[in-house]
Formats: C-alpha cells, structure tokens, sequence
C-alpha cells in the first residue's frame, strides 16, 4: 500500500529528478507518507530487530520500540490478526505491500532475503523454511515442516502441504465437489 501512495504522489507531483528512488526530494516524500499511512517499513523493522536481540539491554529503549511497534499494529488493525512471533527468523526484513494485515508467522519460521508477504498469509510452526526471493500470496498458508525453495511464487489462497522446488509456481487447485446436493 506504502509503494502504491508513493507512486501516485510521484506521479502527481511530477518528475523532478526523483525517478531514480534516490535524493533529499525521495526521502522527503517516503517521510510524508508513512506519516500519512502511520507505516514506515525500514523504521518498523529496524526497531522490531532491536526488541527481540536479546544482546541489547536497555530497557527503557526496548519498551520505547516496543509501543512504537504496538503503535503502528493497532492503527493497522494488525492487533487482532497480526502475529508475528519474536522467534522467527528473517534474513533481510520482508516486503509487506499492504503493511502487515492479518500476516501470522510461527516462532521457527526461517524466512530468507527479499520475500514479499501479501495480506491474510500464514506461516505455521514445525520448521518451515522459505528461500530467497519468494512471493507469498494473498491468504495462503504455508503449513509446518515445508520447505519453498528460491524464487518460488506461491498463488493467493493456495495451502502448500508439501515442499516447492526452486524456481516454481505453487497454485490452488481447482475447486472440487465432494457432495452433491440433489434435492432441487
């Protein structure tokens, strides 16, 4: 959602040399919108690393990012569906195109460098792996003990029971009948 209203506003206010993501001009306006959208992604994360470290000790810091991270969840309605478990394991924070909106992901999820997570996505405990490069669709599950390989895309709502090779596209299947109704 953060990158679609900066797009818009790129686009309304013009090019003006800020085309390339970089410069004063970029930063100011990634600046307005997370406060227009109460998210911003690299702020979030940083601090989410800081609270779960257990190497840092300064508590009042810790608690300072803790309601900051609270904060930013219950302005998402994230507190009543979002859970994402201090023990997970990201290697680069992940891409959240519609912040983190109902996302649950268990505590020994291990979640690689540069995954995109859509909304409504869980993640279950049992030591599920997912590689570099994956994109997690709207609403689909990824059940315990599976593991997704690098660049694999997994289609919105699809429930992934067993593991994804490198390199491939995990779909729901088509939607079967198992009971008929004949009384009409």
């Amino acid at each position: 959602m953060q990158g679609a209203v900066l797009n818009r506003l790129k686009k309304f206010i013009g090019d003006y040399g800020i085309e390339k993501q970089t410069g004063f001009t970029n930063r100011i306006m990634n600046t307005v919108v997370s406060w227009i959208i109460g998210y911003n992604h690299p702020k979030y994360w940083k601090r989410r690393l800081y609270v779960v470290n257990p190497d840092n000790r300064n508590i009042l810091k810790k608690l300072y990012y803790l309601f900051y991270i609270k904060r930013v969840d219950a302005r998402h309605l994230s507190s009543f569906g979002t859970f994402i478990n201090h023990g997970a394991s990201f290697f680069t924070p992940p891409q959240l195109p519609h912040g983190p909106n109902g996302i649950i992901i268990a505590h020994d999820a291990i979640i690689g460098d540069n995954v995109t997570i859509h909304q409504q996505v869980t993640i279950a405990h049992g030591g599920t792996v997912i590689g570099d490069n994956v994109l997690l669709g709207a609403g689909c599950k990824i059940l315990g003990g599976v593991h997704i390989g690098n660049n694999a895309k997994i289609g919105a709502n699809a429930v992934v029971i067993e593991d994804i090779p490198d390199n491939c596209t995990c779909v729901l299947s088509r939607p079967r009948v198992i009971i008929r109704d004949n009384t009409n």
